[in-house]
């Protein structure tokens, strides 16, 4: 190994080899003197060099290795030797260990200082290695997350409320807030759910023991602490930024507050519920930083996705999008609103919450408790000459009824309905009071969704099919066996898990003369008949197969999907 000390200049170094000039060479250590940041990372920010490129040369000319962490497997408990406040401080992760030394990746293994440093704790030889600085912060981040910091100031808040004397509503109050343990529980607890994608992060007391638990590609994992006292310090700093009495702990409260957590803009719904042992929360997380939602992010098959954009630039009509809570239908929606929004459409929400907050439409929330209600919202909408109307769920009868006149007098209606697929939607629409001739006239099309997670693509290996899944593939019909299947191995990229984000798989049901007059009729059996038979409809398990085959989702996700389908199959044969 050549020394590794800074006798040889990193930017001489590139001059010499011709990947930058002399001219960038000096516009480099500018932007070096200007930002404190290292030459290396001048030199990439400013577009002279890639990171790979700088790297490879780097590691070929000090003979240290260049290593890819975007694929490689950690042994977390090795990794974790290494205290996370060294990780972080000088971007360094253990890769790998041997009786003698541990091989340790750095964004700059040049810096004497930090590799001595790390050495000194470890207490080991360290090989050093050249990581990407993106690729190390993502894995420690991974791997660290902030259990361990979590569990640290859980203890230290035990602690302060042990003290009899304690003043609750002083600490709360406090002038240098931020450094309350409470505020840096929560911070933690916040940027732990943010880094890992969490939507929901639940605060559960239990008899002995504080649950806190993150709900991760529609999973939930979750950190048991012993220090129970917490609770109510965490519920009433929670309270009082969404604005609720913190005094009223007997009944259920609803609230909403924004913060900002690594560097993005995050919306906070939450809800509090009184149990057995106190106050339980549950918050939803809506990461306002993403910007406006298009259909490009939400996993709709392009074939389908065109005769969706035709259906709801339809003058008029009505487009209901399905499925179980958490099934991704206001994110299909505020797409649809999205890609619809323009200077000469007016368009009107009713919604209970308002998620996102979109220019140009006039967005209203629901009030129940001054009477505010969808079915009021709605009868005022019509008369502000609205061109389209979201309503945020079809409740009840009379805001059935108003919506489906609504969409057959010259408006385009896009709503919710909480049903499992698209073939019984229409169905639901009678049982809760429509008229059949009415829900005919009006209703053009039904989306059904689900969301399946994806996935790792890091950690995917070959799935060999169990005799039950070979059944029940033979039964789809085709040579689907001859197909490769994939599963997640488990990783730091996916926390072990196997996936990595979820996508909505979709069916589309687009109504014909056959099914309307079917409709008409109020025949059930007729209506579901034509329907299966429809060419333009493939059913959820189909399209959910297709992702497995594409190597997208695992078989296991079909199944879960599958399972939902068929036990909702039973019901409609009751309808026949």
């Amino acid at each position: 190994m050549k020394n590794r000390g800074h006798k040889v200049r990193v930017g001489d170094l590139l001059v010499e080899k011709g990947l930058i000039s002399q001219e960038q060479l000096m516009m480099a250590l500018d932007e070096q003197k200007r930002s404190g940041r290292k030459f290396g990372r001048a030199v990439i920010d400013l577009g002279f060099i890639s990171e790979d490129k700088l790297l490879l040369e780097l590691s070929s000319y000090f003979a240290m290795p260049f290593i890819d962490l975007s694929r490689f497997q950690f042994d977390s408990e090795v990794t974790r030797r290494l205290p996370e406040s060294l990780a972080r401080r000088y971007r360094a992760i253990i890769l790998i260990e041997e009786p003698n030394q541990y091989f340790v990746g750095f964004m700059d293994p040049l810096d004497i200082l930090a590799v001595d440093e790390v050495q000194r704790v470890l207490k080991k030889k360290i090989i050093p290695a050249f990581v990407k600085e993106h690729e190390v912060i993502n894995a420690i981040d991974r791997i660290y997350r902030r259990t361990e910091q979590i569990a640290t100031i859980a203890v230290e808040l035990d602690e302060e409320l042990g003290q009899s004397d304690l003043d609750l509503e002083a600490l709360l109050a406090e002038s240098d807030a931020s450094e309350a343990p409470v505020v840096r529980l929560l911070q933690n607890i916040f940027e732990d759910a943010v880094q890992v994608n969490a939507s929901d992060i639940h605060i559960e007391p239990d008899e002995s023991v504080l649950r806190v638990r993150l709900r991760i590609d529609g999973e939930l994992q979750e950190q048991v602490m012993k220090e129970r006292r917490v609770v109510s310090a965490l519920v009433s700093r929670l309270k009082i930024m969404s604005g609720l009495d913190i005094a009223e702990k007997r009944l259920p409260q609803d609230g909403r507050f924004n913060i900002r957590i690594l560097n993005r803009s995050i919306d906070v719904r939450l809800s509090t519920l009184p149990t057995q042992y106190g106050e339980a929360v549950v918050m939803r997380l809506l990461d306002q930083s993403h910007g406006l939602l298009n259909f490009s992010s939400i996993g709709m098959s392009e074939k389908l996705l065109n005769r969706f954009k035709t259906l709801i630039s339809r003058p008029h009509g009505m487009v209901l999008v399905t499925g179980p809570t958490g099934s991704g239908k206001s994110t299909t929606l505020y797409a649809a609103l999205n890609s619809l929004n323009a200077e000469n459409k007016k368009i009107i929400t009713a919604e209970d919450p308002v998620e996102y907050r979109l220019p140009r439409i006039n967005q209203v929330q629901i009030n129940n408790k001054i009477d505010l209600t969808f079915s009021k919202i709605l009868r005022t909408a019509l008369r502000q000459d609205p061109d389209i109307i979201l309503i945020g769920e079809m409740r009840d009868t009379e805001t059935t009824e108003i919506a489906l006149r609504a969409a057959m007098t010259g408006h385009m209606v896009l709503s919710t309905l909480h049903t499992n697929d698209a073939i019984s939607t229409a169905m639901r629409l009678m049982d809760m009071g429509a008229d059949p001739y009415l829900v005919a006239s009006s209703l053009r099309a039904v989306v059904g969704q689900r969301l399946i997670r994806k996935v790792c693509q890091n950690c995917k290996i070959p799935y060999e099919l169990s005799a039950q899944e070979k059944s029940w593939l033979k039964g789809m019909g085709g040579d689907l066996q001859e197909n490769v299947f994939y599963k997640g191995e488990g990783c730091h990229h996916c926390s072990n898990t196997g996936y990595i984000g979820r996508t909505g798989v979709y069916e589309l049901l687009e109504l014909n003369d056959d099914m309307l007059d079917a409709l008409r009729r109020n025949d059930a059996n007729s209506f579901i008949k034509l329907a299966k038979s429809s060419d333009l409809y493939l059913p959820l398990a189909t399209c959910a197969l297709d992702l497995a085959i594409e190597g997208k989702t695992s078989i296991s996700e079909v199944f879960k999907v599958s399972a939902s389908l068929d036990d909702h199959a039973l019901s409609l044969e009751s309808l026949r």
